[in-house]
């Protein structure tokens, strides 16, 4: 407004001096023109005087002549080498001093040879301006001199003139002091209210909510102040209430993330941690230590530097959206292995990357369970591979030259592929007794009398150990208390020790089954044992609630009440087992009869035995001597009326025989 204010102040101003200057331009040439038109006809009136030399008349007739009109300023006469001789105003003694100082004009020396067209001139005194009219005087074709004549401009114009520049001069203070007060009218009406609305704009824009505006103005501008308020108290309630909800969903998020049993470590552009959840600290050993807002680089584990660190600064930089899948073994401060997911964090449009997510598995117990599959499958492959090649070489030598072999030999093949049909079914069989120990089924225990599945066991081997000419045998404490168990399993154990003892048993020797209770007031080592295994006081534990897994026997509950316990022992005077053999004897597959060169047995016999045992919340252990003989022995809890059966648990202590005892039984 102010710029064109100005333009339009110097447009008036320059036309109005415009017109001034015109004006003043055509009264200078009508002054001009009257002047020279004055001069002349004073100078046809003077002539005749100053060629007569009648300086007396000529002074009275000048006299007259200047008083009789406004617009002479002065009259000058002067001779033929321009000396002044007369003025008016001025008379003989103001033009010649005492000093005889003459003033003179000096003129043009081809100035009189011009008579029709006087010299004019203008300039400006302290009086205003005057025109100077120039006539040469001639008189009988002689120069006589020149007439000087001073002219006043004309009044009338010269007023206009004035009036003229004081109106434009007036104008254009008023245009200016208008503008000055509409700037400042401006400034109290609508500019202040207006930057004060700006700066409320910019604190709500920088999330300031609590700004006001607070101005008494009506009309338009006191509406928009109104909403601008309205619209400020709405937007700090629902900063409010979005706040509320975002800190109760990030409550929720963060008690998730620490919950989970994977690890969770959120990092921003920078690889500085922002979020990370217990079972990250757990993993990467960071209990106790200020973590967020670290470099993430710096904190991690050396192996787990070298396998993410290149991925995580693409991921953060934008170069690399999709996520990685990386495997580390950590050695501190114990073995595990871990797998690493590396995500990338996106905004809503996902466009750009706002952090990286890393989540953290450990995959140490899946990693072992794998390469146990891995070795069982090979070798179940490998045991499953001999029997099968065993049983289709027998059978193709009997279908191809079955005509050409004797009735001997056919029946000798016959039985060969016979018993390897048995061992093949005897090593599918143990399989599966395996797996389905292994898995996560649950057996009802109930109250079983131990003499059953003895005697059972005892009826089923009894030729077998009459035909290798083996005394077999059984040691019962009578009146013994029923056990907590089931049958079949128990059975299945009975089975593979003894068959076991009687397959490395030579002819001759003892394989004997005893049982008996474990008093808990008794300490009596000889309490019908030939053993002197020392009674022992065993504690009963209640299962947890988050352990169901009737495999653990290494995970024990509170202690809940004193029970009593059967021990089985099951021994023989075989070849025993070395001590180098009996830290793995009972792994799947392992079979002693490796060392003696024998191809009888799976190696899954004493696995099995293992499994059922922990199923029952006990543990097998063994005492052998190379030579002499081995004794097998577990205890059971003793079934109790009062306790539900799958509140029983075993004990964590490992119960060791007296290693001269079982070599004196197997003696």
């Amino acid at each position: 407004m102010a710029v064109a204010t100005l333009v339009v102040s110097l447009l008036m101003s320059g036309l109005t001096f415009w017109a001034v200057n015109t004006i003043q331009q055509d009264a200078r040439i009508n002054d001009t023109r009257f002047g020279r038109d004055l001069g002349l006809l004073l100078a046809a009136n003077v002539t005749p005087l100053i060629g007569e030399n009648n300086l007396t008349e000529l002074a009275r007739f000048s006299h007259r002549f200047y008083s009789s009109t406004s617009s002479v300023r002065y009259m000058l006469y002067a001779d033929e080498q321009g000396a002044i001789y007369l003025g008016i105003p001025f008379s003989e003694s103001e033009v010649q001093n005492s000093l005889t100082i003459r003033r003179k004009i000096h003129l043009p020396d081809d100035y009189a040879t011009n008579t029709d067209a006087p010299m004019v001139r203008q300039h400006l005194t302290p009086d205003g301006e005057v025109t100077d009219v120039f006539v040469p005087i001639i008189y009988e074709g002689a120069y006589k001199g020149v007439l000087a004549i001073g002219t006043n401009p004309n009044p009338t114009v010269v007023t206009s003139s004035h009036l003229t520049r004081d109106v434009t001069i007036a104008v254009f203070v008023s245009i200016w002091v208008m503008v000055i007060l509409g700037a400042v009218f401006n400034a109290l009406t609508i500019t202040k209210p207006i930057k004060e609305l700006l700066v409320g704009v910019k604190n709500i824009a920088s999330g300031n909510f609590k700004q006001r505006v607070d101005l008494p103005f009506g009309g338009e501008l006191g509406e928009l102040i109104v909403s601008f308020n309205e619209m400020a108290e709405r937007l700090e309630r629902y900063e409010e209430q979005n706040i509320e909800e975002l800190t109760a969903e990030k409550a929720k998020l963060e008690t998730l993330v620490s919950t989970i049993a994977d690890g969770a470590v959120l990092l921003d552009t920078n690889l500085n941690v922002v979020l990370v959840n217990p079972t990250a600290r757990r993993l990467f050993v960071w209990e106790g230590q200020k973590i967020e807002g670290n470099n993430v680089l710096y904190l991690l584990p050396a192996a787990v530097q070298t396998e993410i660190t290149r991925p995580l600064y693409r991921m953060a930089q934008g170069e690399m959206r999709e996520g990685g899948e990386f495997r580390v073994t950590l050695k501190d401060p114990v073995d595990r292995t871990i797998r690493i997911l590396l995500t990338s964090v996106l905004d809503l449009y996902r466009e750009n990357v706002k952090g990286v997510a890393i989540t953290v598995q450990d995959i140490t117990r899946e990693a072992e369970l794998n390469e146990a599959k891995s070795q069982f499958i090979s070798n179940v492959s490998h045991e499953l591979r001999t029997p099968l090649f065993n049983i289709k070489s027998f059978i193709e030598t009997l279908y191809e030259y079955g005509e050409d072999l004797s009735f001997d030999e056919r029946r000798e093949f016959l039985e060969t592929a016979n018993r390897e049909t048995d061992r093949l079914t005897r090593l599918v069989n143990d399989v599966l007794d395996l797996s389905r120990l292994e898995s996560c089924k649950l057996y009802n225990f109930e109250a079983v009398d131990l003499a059953q599945p003895i005697e059972q066991t005892l009826r089923t081997y009894q030729l077998n150990a009459r035909d290798k000419g083996i005394e077999l045998s059984q040691e019962i404490q009578p009146n013994l208390p029923p056990v907590l168990g089931h049958y079949d399993l128990l059975l299945q154990v009975f089975t593979n020790l003894v068959g076991n003892s009687l397959k490395f048993t030579e002819s001759g020797g003892k394989v004997m089954i005893r049982a008996y209770a474990l008093e808990p007031e008794s300490n009596d080592p000889s309490n019908g044992s030939e053993l002197g295994e020392p009674s022992t006081l065993i504690r009963a534990y209640a299962l947890e609630p988050e352990s169901n897994d009737p495999s653990n026997g290494s995970e024990l509950g509170e202690p809940s009440t004193l029970i009593r316990r059967v021990r089985v022992e099951i021994s023989d005077t075989g070849i025993g087992i070395a001590s180098e053999d009996q830290i793995a004897i009972f792994d799947r597959f392992f079979r002693v009869e490796n060392r003696v060169h024998t191809l009888e047995g799976t190696g899954l016999g004493l696995s099995i035995v293992r499994n059922i045992i922990e199923k029952h919340r006990s543990r097998v252990h063994l005492v052998s001597e190379v030579g002499v003989g081995t004794t097998f022995w577990f205890d059971l809890a003793v079934f109790q009326d009062t306790k539900p059966a799958t509140e029983l648990a075993l004990p964590n202590t490992l119960l060791e025989a007296n290693p001269d005892s079982a070599i004196a039984v197997a003696s």
